[in-house]
């Protein structure tokens, strides 16, 4: 499998959010009170969450992944030889679509004001490092909305190779890191912020 082991102790750089002032400090483990399922009312039945009573404010959410590809593959995309055309573009333009799209595809998320969708795909030595960045200001977060928008560019980019790599792989999808509401800030252990 050579060329398609990623290294999983490589990430993406994370843009780490400024902490609005008096917010929560960073953790990365929720406290073991806040730990319950919200999306569960008292008999156990899914419910969307009613967020009217939360303030509203600016939220933040960084998610990544990986698209392992085989240098073969890569050249093709570097040099812009793939037969669907700019992969690179058209994943970025998916991710963001995937942002938006995000209440249509996770039944119990909110519809959401989203004020921003950075996509940033970078070639690396072993494939595609995906980043996606989603901010809003409103009383919920978008954590769903940057994970669908990082698994929606990949599974695009994928689509884009497939037709000279089926075994091209998707991996380490995952929250980064998030600011804003009731929770604070979370930044994942072993995700370094940029100097």
């Amino acid at each position: 499998m050579g060329p398609l082991r990623g290294d999983p102790s490589r990430h993406p750089e994370v843009p780490r959010p400024a902490p609005p002032p008096g917010s929560a400090p960073a953790r990365s483990e929720p406290p073991a009170g806040d730990r319950q399922l919200t999306h569960l009312d008292e008999r156990g039945a899914a419910r969307m969450v009613d967020v009217s009573s939360k303030p509203t404010t600016e939220r933040v959410a960084v998610a990544g992944c990986r698209v392992l590809l085989a240098p073969a593959t890569l050249e093709l995309l570097a040099s812009g030889g793939l037969p669907k055309g700019d992969a690179l573009a058209v994943a970025r333009v998916a991710g963001i679509m995937g942002a938006k799209r995000t209440p249509d595809l996770v039944p119990l998320c909110h519809p959401l004001p989203i004020t921003g969708v950075e996509l940033d795909l970078r070639v690396e030595a072993d494939g595609v490092a995906i980043t996606a960045t989603v901010r809003t200001t409103g009383r919920t977060g978008v954590e769903m909305e940057a994970l669908t928008a990082a698994a929606t560019a990949a599974l695009t980019l994928y689509d884009m190779v497939k037709g000279v790599q089926r075994d091209a792989r998707i991996d380490e999808l995952r929250l980064l890191a998030k600011r804003g509401g009731r929770s604070g800030e979370y930044v994942a252990a072993d995700v370094e912020p940029p100097a």
